[in-house]
């Protein structure tokens, strides 16, 4: 029986080296973002390459979801998802059988990562309230909270984090994790040479990072808004007291 896992985490959280991490286990696929298309189609946003990737992508939502449900050619499958492209009819009673995670990141660092990349930044283009959407109805499907991980702790332990991540997950642990080849993949979505550039330089996970940046303005009132589900969810993690 393969183990699916759809981990769901919000844009600049670590995500792709995530997905890097366990695409070097033998024993893995992955898949990235595969409801992305569906959502550029369903709400017409901005993204950069939006219509490269509608026409790269099966963009239609049910079919999406029966695809990661159907066959698998390895014992696990890890999902990386963007709690918030879903925004249409799926959603995770429509992938029975799956192991759910949640991967967060401090709202002060991914607003600080993603205005880098994309001027226009919005509370709910970081998926903050959906994601603990999402978790608050995970936890009371299976009666426990399922499993949480945070990127600092990821970056400060990683050894120590995907063990336990690993172990929550129903896996075991592979020291591949902890090491991979740079450059592309023939998994990684059409959207890799916008976003993935400083993960194409990678061979693991980096330092930890250094403390929170300053934020104000506008960018304030997002982390403001933010910061109370990454709190909510934070209290979860896996390793916390």
């Amino acid at each position: 029986m393969t183990v699916r896992i759809a981990m769901w985490s919000g844009p600049r959280n670590l995500s792709t080296a995530m997905m890097r991490s366990f695409g070097a286990r033998a024993d893995t696929i992955v898949s990235d973002e595969p409801f992305y298309g569906a959502y550029l189609q369903a709400t017409g946003d901005d993204h950069p390459m939006a219509a490269d990737i509608i026409a790269d992508m099966d963009c239609d939502w049910t079919s999406v979801a029966a695809t990661l449900a159907g066959p698998a050619s390895a014992p696990i499958w890890y999902q990386k998802h963007m709690v918030h492209h879903m925004v249409g009819p799926a959603a995770a009673s429509d992938l029975p059988g799956f192991t759910h995670a949640f991967l967060i990141r401090a709202p002060e660092r991914v607003i600080s990562s993603y205005a880098a990349k994309r001027e226009t930044i919005t509370a709910e283009a970081l998926g903050y309230a959906r994601q603990r959407a999402w978790f608050d109805r995970e936890a009371d499907r299976r009666g426990s909270p399922p499993p949480v991980i945070d990127s600092a702790d990821v970056l400060r332990d990683p050894r120590g984090t995907l063990t336990a991540l690993c172990a929550a997950l129903g896996i075991a642990f592979d020291p591949a994790m902890l090491h991979w080849a740079p450059g592309g993949r023939a998994s990684d979505g059409i959207w890799a040479s916008h976003w993935y550039g400083r993960v194409f330089e990678t061979t693991g996970f980096e330092a930890s990072e250094p403390p929170l940046p300053g934020v104000s303005g506008d960018a304030a009132i997002i982390r403001d808004a933010c910061r109370p589900h990454y709190d909510h969810l934070a209290r979860f993690r896996l390793g916390t007291p």
